[in-house]
């Protein structure tokens, strides 16, 4: 099981805003802050998410096929969180909708063009 993830970003700030709003919509706050990274996680939960300036000191760059998942408690979240990444300056990757049987999602991009995606199973 994957213990956490991280992306990568050319601006701390910005994407610390950003992210404050789309894992506190999931029930996460931060609990590392350093001058490269930033770790939101839950309640007893430790690390879940992360951004970071890359640690080569190269520019990020976004990675080709790479996507973060954010699992939800419900559809209505999945929306929420979809509608919430809009209002923020990222972009639709996919509307929320059921894709399969048992598994609804939505997919998106940050400002600065990482994927990621909400869903729920069910």
């Amino acid at each position: 099981m994957i213990g956490y993830i991280t992306v990568g970003t050319n601006d701390l700030k910005k994407a610390a805003e950003f992210y404050d709003k789309v894992c506190g919509e999931f029930g996460m706050g931060r609990f590392m802050t350093t001058d490269r990274l930033i770790a939101w996680g839950g309640p007893g939960g430790g690390a879940g998410f992360g951004v970071a300036l890359p640690h080569d000191g190269k520019p990020m760059t976004v990675g080709n096929g790479v996507m973060a998942a954010f699992g939800a408690k419900d559809k209505a979240q999945v929306d929420r969180v979809h509608k919430l990444v809009l209002s923020l300056g990222g972009s639709c990757e996919g509307p929320p909708g059921q894709r399969s049987e048992k598994f609804y999602a939505a997919y998106f991009r940050d400002p600065e063009g990482n994927k990621l995606n909400a869903f729920v199973m069910g």
